[in-house]
């Protein structure tokens, strides 16, 4: 069985988006397409989040998009690059890059997209359903809105749950627009 593999001849794909924005959205880590183009949320989850992002009446050119591991971890199979989870050893690794990112952006709010972009920012296993949709004190006291990762959607086999899904997904977009427009 193939071992898990890091894109280790690539760069690290940063984050991108002006400082200071209404919202900060993290993910988990890039995917093949990202690791391959360098840049955040370009592959298939980044379509489904820009699609997303429209319906929330959101500007993804307003936001900053960042992933909490800065680098693709994959299995290979053949020519393929296959997902693999980051465990905790690796959320703890980039964990204060991530933080420096955040303070150096410095937005209104923070939206984790999953349970590693939660785990990364809190330091610690959450569970993303439970505390979904809540505005939440985040690293440094931070305001942080936990939600679902795009990627999670595209994997949902049945289409009318796929579609509740989105829609709530949206719902929390628009929570967080909502939440950051509040607080300036």
């Amino acid at each position: 069985m193939p071992t898990a593999a890091w894109a280790a001849d690539s760069p690290a794909v940063l984050g991108e988006g002006p400082c200071q924005p209404p919202l900060m959205l993290v993910g988990e880590q890039p995917g093949d397409e990202e690791d391959r183009l360098g840049r955040p949320f370009v592959g298939p989850a980044g379509r489904l989040l820009d699609r997303a992002l429209v319906s929330a009446g959101i500007e993804r050119r307003a936001c900053y998009v960042t992933n909490a591991v800065k680098h693709f971890k994959f299995v290979p199979r053949g020519t393929r690059r296959l997902h693999q989870k980051p465990d905790t050893g690796d959320i703890t690794l980039y964990r204060p890059f991530l933080l420096a990112e955040l303070r150096r952006v410095a937005p209104r709010l923070l939206v984790a997209m999953g349970a590693t972009a939660a785990q990364a920012l809190l330091g610690q296993k959450v569970g993303v359903t439970k505390l979904r949709g809540e505005v939440m004190p985040g690293p440094d006291q931070q305001p942080l809105l936990i939600t679902v990762h795009p990627s999670y959607l595209l994997r949902l086999p049945d289409p009318a749950m796929r579609e509740a899904e989105y829609a709530r997904f949206v719902q929390d977009l628009e929570a967080a627009s909502a939440w950051s427009k509040a607080s300036r």
